[in-house]
């Protein structure tokens, strides 16, 4: 039995094969799963020499860190540099972040909940400078 003109029974045919192309996965693998990053944005720097308490910053993240250095101001005193992590809010310390016995080189990391922070440095024979960054996320590209 023939139904209508010849031309017209490809249609039934070109909707099998659509459907069956559309069923089977014609179509793109999903993209690969996104792998997240961590990043630094600089916050503040700061340097001396001697006693000090730094001026207020404020971290959004839960991670940030303190990269610093100390150099030896003269060759007779060895030297000391202390640093604490204090809430700028309370006033209270929260974490030393630095202990080191002579010049060196650094980077302290900081795992505490967003807020305004300041440090305060105890440092005998020795200039210093520290550089705060905050940790960020994204998504790797």
């Amino acid at each position: 039995i023939q139904i209508g003109h010849p031309a017209l029974r490809i249609f039934p045919v070109l909707a099998i094969l659509v459907s069956l192309m559309i069923s089977t996965g014609c179509h793109s693998a999903p993209p690969p799963p996104k792998t997240l990053q961590l990043g630094w944005r600089p916050v503040e720097t700061f340097t001396g020499q001697g006693n000090s308490q730094t001026d207020s910053f404020d971290i959004a993240s839960t991670q940030w860190r303190i990269r610093w250095e100390a150099k030896a101001e003269g060759a007779a005193v060895p030297g000391k540099f202390h640093v604490m992590v204090h809430s700028a809010i309370s006033g209270r310390p929260l974490m030393e972040a630095i202990d080191q016995n002579g010049p060196g080189i650094g980077t302290a990391y900081v795992a505490e909940n967003p807020r305004l922070y300041h440090l305060v440095v105890e440092s005998q024979g020795l200039n210093w400078k520290m550089s705060v960054d905050e940790g960020v996320v994204s998504y790797a590209k």
